[in-house]
């Protein structure tokens, strides 16, 4: 927590940008619904992952070397994870066929969300990671001291990533999400349109207050996230267990721009078929990391390489192997 608190002038600035950014893409850029464009999805991609190089850049400068690449790591995981989301969006949208022109509106409320959750998870676990060490014991003639809570994310990630590298493709357009728990939970507790009635999440209907698919799709993809994070957060526990400064930022950043890289690359999802494996990869290696780290420690500049190289590998390969079109 050290970082933290003795750079309170650092997360004050952090805040300033993200409310700032949030206020201009709300209130100004996205002020009406409107289909989401090639142009302006790669504008806003380009400024979301600018603006995280450059407080990375801030980072390097107030604090060192080693936290601006503990950043980097975290963030380049966070954002490599977090593609899985991209189909499950497509997903969703295509099941409560949801208006083009209204898919930005339940991606930005969404992610909201997940600045909210995703905060609750990291702060929480920073804080049990700190209450959940062992003493200090000898093991193979080396003092180590073993982290319950690290020991059982660390194989908890190596089997995720080794499922992921079998697993089929399961992201299918025409999946039925009826029994999704967060349908079934909005079912329970709301009465719910059979109508969209614009950008509206409530509605009334014959005097009776509703909520309309877009409430119910939204609530999908807020539980989408949570299930997700179950996979992203333990994984950035590996860079940076004490320091929930860096986690929550370079994740805060890394899930803002999701939004405009999922109208950049939606019609492009099927040229990443090889990046599962890439993804499987860097599980297992996150995963092997965290069991190791108290017999052997591995470098942050040593994990982004290996995150770097295994993302460009598979995007690499994914192009490689798409079917060519015929002229």
């Amino acid at each position: 927590m050290d970082h933290l608190s003795n750079h309170p002038g650092l997360l004050g600035f952090f805040g300033v940008v993200i409310l700032i950014m949030l206020l201009l893409d709300l209130g100004v850029f996205n002020k009406n619904s409107h289909v989401v464009g090639t142009k302006e999805a790669l504008i806003w991609s380009i400024v979301w992952i600018s603006l995280a190089m450059c407080f990375s850049g801030v980072i390097y400068y107030y604090m060192d070397l080693e936290n601006f690449v503990r950043f980097q790591s975290a963030y380049w995981i966070e954002k490599a994870l977090s593609v899985d989301n991209l189909f499950v969006f497509i997903l969703v949208f295509t099941f409560f066929k949801v208006p083009k022109v209204l898919h930005h509106r339940v991606l930005f409320w969404g992610i909201i969300g997940a600045l909210v959750f995703r905060a609750i998870f990291i702060f929480a676990g920073v804080e049990i990671i700190n209450q959940t060490y062992l003493p200090f014991m000898n093991i193979f003639g080396k003092s180590v001291q073993i982290n319950v809570v690290l020991t059982i994310f660390g194989i908890f990630l190596l089997v995720s990533g080794i499922k992921s590298w079998f697993a089929k493709d399961e992201h299918d357009e025409n999946s039925d999400l009826t029994n999704n728990f967060a349908v079934k939970m909005v079912h329970k507790f709301f009465k719910v349109s059979p109508d969209y009635d614009g950008e509206k999440f409530f509605t009334v209907q014959n005097g009776v207050r509703m909520v309309t698919p877009l409430f119910v799709a939204l609530m999908v993809i807020e539980f989408t996230d949570l299930i997700f994070a179950v996979d992203s957060i333990p994984a950035i526990f590996a860079i940076a267990p004490d320091d929930p400064f860096i986690l929550y930022t370079s994740n805060i950043f890394a899930i803002l721009g999701l939004r405009s890289l999922y109208f950049l690359l939606a019609n492009f999802m099927d040229k990443f078929s090889k990046l599962k494996y890439g993804l499987a990869i860097i599980l297992s290696f996150i995963g092997v990391k965290m069991i190791i780290s108290p017999f052997v420690h591995i470098p942050s500049t040593i994990s982004l390489l290996v995150i770097g190289v295994v993302l460009i590998l598979s995007v690499v390969a994914s192009f490689a192997s798409a079917p060519k079109k015929n002229i």
